[in-house]
């Protein structure tokens, strides 16, 4: 049975926060992309629309969303922290070159947490998996740059 995705507005209204036009862009925004951006990528692509709208507006909307739990925030070691917009979840593979984030589905995922509170009396309220590797265009990358024997 297939899902229907509320927009924006509606999510933030069954959230119980108020919906400006800038905390409603912002998640249409992660709702239509699977690139994982980071603050900066979110406010330059909504600079036009926004022109009076600060990076710290764009902080403090994520910080928001992060909260109501519609989006989750990626931070990985010293690098600028990226965004997803969580409607299924899914595990991600970053790669240790480019830094590219790309989601994962695996269908029996939320079985996680599940075993886990079976196992250790734990009352799981999230989990987080990630796989590092290096992704198939640096792979192609780092062949070309090797010379051969």
């Amino acid at each position: 049975m297939a899902t229907e995705t509320l927009s924006p507005s509606a999510l933030l209204k069954k959230s119980h926060t108020r919906v400006t036009p800038q905390r409603e862009a912002i998640l249409g925004f992660l709702m239509g992309t699977d690139s994982h951006p980071t603050a900066d990528d979110i406010y330059h692509h909504l600079a036009d629309r926004f022109p009076n709208m600060s990076v710290a507006t764009v902080y403090n909307n994520l910080r928001t969303l992060t909260g109501l739990g519609l989006i989750q925030e990626l931070s990985y070691g010293d690098s600028s922290s990226h965004f997803d917009f969580v409607e299924t979840a899914h595990y991600h593979a970053i790669c240790q070159v480019c830094g590219k984030i790309f989601d994962v589905y695996y269908p029996g995922l939320n079985e996680i947490d599940t075993i886990t509170e079976n196992a250790t009396d734990f009352a799981v309220t999230s989990h987080r998996i990630e796989v590092y590797g290096i992704c198939k265009d640096c792979q192609k990358k780092l062949a070309a740059e090797t010379p051969a024997e």
